[in-house]
């Protein structure tokens, strides 16, 4: 531990030394939060759907037809009770339930209308909006074929029609800001962390101070943890700052633990630092590990899930996104941050990104050599 401490007060030294570092680690992140969320499109398919269909008439199949027959919807499941279907959303097995009541057939027939109930899982609020949106026009082109169907209706009758009622869970107001906020903290906390410990160790080589290190009897792994930990405390106050930031500027306060929130961020921090770390290992200049991590940066970053939902991403795409540690981070602030989800949810995400830390800081340390 003495040497580790010794090893912290020249890196914390040599940071706080450069003062433009300082300012483009507290600046930087605090900016992009200001403008990034307003602005971003998307294209959404594969949208899942679960329903509960408690008529079963000759009407509510053809429905079920229409809708398995769009290009946008997958039925994932057909339940008999709401709540049953409703866990679906909540392990984000579905992105909508759609309840067709009972005695739906009889009523429009009798009736002239009915109403068709549409939960949609709006965590994700470009896939809420856009799935509700296909949905409406799906039952839209369901009611014109209705109005062949059924007996002719004369001039001043009212047509036959099924209307749809919504409930938007977890961004009941669809706000674009809500879920593109934790998005785009993830990607900060990934770019600070991962440039930064890419360029140190580098540095060190070009300016010539590693052979200095090299000469005295500190241990890899020292080394490593000396150069590891004081980006992973600036990795924390970064995510800090972002948290503030989007609570003064947009409202959003954490529905789960922010404990939890913390937690996961200091090991994920240990995975992405340990990936800087590897990639100034292999580097002699800070150019070279500046490429080498920006095209790693724009992989993560536009397979993480975060402009285009991975779901609409075709199969092979799919299975690569499974080594891409920011698509990890994405769902789970998004879980924590928007949806309340607890440890027992996270779970799997969290295993995942601790092999991470584990594989890439000790690849990092093995390559570390301290002779030329």
């Amino acid at each position: 531990m003495r040497t580790i401490k010794f090893l912290l007060y020249k890196e914390f030294k040599q940071i706080f030394r450069n003062r433009s570092i300082v300012a483009l680690i507290l600046f930087m992140p605090v900016m992009q939060l200001l403008i990034l969320p307003w602005a971003a499109d998307y294209a959404v398919k594969n949208i899942n759907v679960a329903l509960v269909d408690q008529d079963h008439s000759t009407y509510t199949q053809e429905l079920i037809s229409k809708i398995s027959g769009s290009n946008y919807f997958n039925i994932v499941s057909t339940d008999a009770s709401y709540d049953k279907a409703y866990r679906s959303i909540e392990s984000d097995a579905a992105d909508l339930v759609l309840l067709i009541p009972p005695n739906f057939k009889r009523d429009l027939v009798k009736n002239k209308t009915q109403k068709l109930f549409l939960a949609v899982n709006a965590i994700n609020g470009t896939k809420a909006n856009l799935g509700a949106a296909y949905m409406q026009e799906v039952i839209k082109e369901y009611n014109g074929k209705l109005q062949t169907e059924i007996h002719s209706v004369g001039r001043n009758s009212t047509p036959h029609r099924a209307e749809v009622t919504f409930s938007n869970w977890y961004n009941p107001h669809l706000s674009y800001k809500v879920f593109m906020v934790p998005g785009i903290l993830a990607i900060l906390v990934t770019m600070v962390g991962g440039f930064l410990s890419a360029l140190n160790i580098v540095k060190e080589k070009e300016v010539g101070t590693i052979e200095q290190v090299n000469v005295t009897p500190i241990k890899k792994h020292h080394f490593i943890l000396g150069k590891m930990i004081p980006f992973w405390v600036l990795g924390n106050v970064v995510f800090t700052l972002g948290l503030i930031v989007s609570w003064v500027i947009y409202g959003i306060v954490p529905v789960g633990s922010l404990l939890l929130l913390y937690g996961f961020i200091a090991v994920y921090l240990l995975a992405v630092l340990g990936f800087g770390l590897l990639v100034s290992t292999y580097s002699e200049t800070q150019q070279q590990a500046m490429f080498v991590m920006y095209f790693f940066m724009m992989v993560f970053i536009l397979m993480g899930g975060l402009f285009t939902p991975i779901e609409s991403m075709p199969e092979w795409a799919q299975e690569t996104i499974k080594i891409n540690p920011l698509s990890y981070l994405i769902r789970v602030l998004r879980m924590i941050v928007l949806k309340g989800s607890t440890f027992s949810d996270i779970v799997p995400h969290l295993l995942t990104i601790a092999l991470f830390a584990i594989g890439l800081n000790g690849w990092a340390m093995l390559n570390y050599k301290k002779t030329n």
